[in-house]
C-alpha cells in the first residue's frame, strides 16, 4: 500500500481534491507540538486555580504572567458569583418576627424564586407556641427559605382564633399552600420531621427524610381500628 504520506505526484493530486489532508511542514508539526503542550500546560494551571481560596489567588497573583493573570480574572470572577450565590441562598436562618406593615415588602415583594412560610399565630394557645418552636429549628435547616411569624390580629383583622395555628406558603407572592387549625396538625403530638414533611409536601423545602414520619403511627391507628372489630362467627352466620 502507498504511503499517503510520501511527496509523490499521486498524493498530490489526491490532496488537492480533498481526499488525503495537506501535508504538514515539520515547522507546522512543530507548531502544532507546541501548541499541544501549551494547551496542556494551561489546563494544568487552571486546575490549580480551581483548587485554589480567593485569598489563595491573591496571593499568588504576582507568580502569574499576563496571559495567567487573564486565567485568573476569570477565576476570580467566578468564584465570586459562586460565593455571592451561596449568601444569597443562605441568607436567613431564623426566624423573622413581622406585622402587617411589613407584609408586603416581606411577603409579596420577598423576591424571585424565594419561598415563604407565614406562621400566624397568638400568644397563649400552646399548639401555636410549639409550631414556633418547631420553626426555629427549621429555619436552621432550611436557611435559604424564609419562615417568618406574625400575631394573626396584626395581619388580618378579627381573624378568628378557632383557625390558629395557620400557616400560609408563598412563591413569589403567590400561595401556594395553607394549613388552618389545629385539627390540620394533628394537635400537641406534632413533632418537627413531620411539620417538615408537611412543608415539604408544598414544594417550600426540600427535606432529607425518606418517607412522611406520621404515616407508622397512622397505619398503627388502622390497624388497631380492624382489630377492634368483632369477627361474626361461623356459626352466627348460619344462624341468620
Amino acid at each position: 500500500m502507498q504511503d499517503p504520506n510520501a511527496d509523490t505526484e499521486w498524493n498530490d493530486i489526491l490532496r488537492k481534491k480533498g481526499i488525503l489532508p495537506s501535508k504538514e511542514s515539520p515547522g507546522e508539526l512543530e507548531k502544532e507540538a507546541e501548541e499541544e503542550e501549551r494547551r496542556a500546560l494551561q489546563e494544568a494551571v487552571v486546575k490549580t486555580y480551581e483548587a485554589m481560596t480567593l485569598e489563595e489567588l491573591e496571593d499568588k497573583e504576582d507568580e502569574f504572567n499576563e496571559e495567567d493573570e487573564r486565567a485568573i480574572e476569570m477565576y476570580r470572577q467566578q468564584r465570586l458569583a459562586e460565593w455571592k450565590a451561596a449568601k444569597l441562598k443562605n441568607q436567613f436562618g431564623e426566624v423573622l418576627e413581622i406585622s402587617g406593615k411589613d407584609y408586603v415588602q416581606e411577603v409579596t415583594k420577598a423576591g424571585e424564586g424565594l419561598w415563604v412560610i407565614l406562621h400566624l399565630y397568638r400568644q397563649g394557645i400552646p399548639l401555636c407556641a410549639l409550631i414556633n418552636q418547631h420553626f426555629s429549628g427549621l429555619a436552621r435547616k432550611f436557611p435559604d427559605v424564609k419562615f417568618i411569624k406574625a400575631i394573626s390580629t396584626t395581619c388580618i383583622p378579627n381573624y378568628p382564633d378557632r383557625n390558629l395555628p395557620t400557616i400560609f406558603v408563598y412563591l413569589e407572592g403567590d400561595i401556594k399552600a395553607q394549613f388552618i387549625g389545629p385539627l390540620v396538625f394533628g394537635g400537641m403530638n406534632l413533632t418537627r420531621e413531620e411539620l417538615e414533611w408537611k412543608l415539604s409536601e408544598s414544594g417550600a423545602i426540600k427535606t432529607d427524610l425518606e418517607e412522611n414520619p406520621k404515616k407508622p403511627v397512622e397505619d398503627t391507628l388502622l390497624s388497631s381500628v380492624r382489630c377492634s372489630v368483632p369477627m361474626r362467627r361461623g356459626s352466627d352466620s348460619e344462624g341468620d
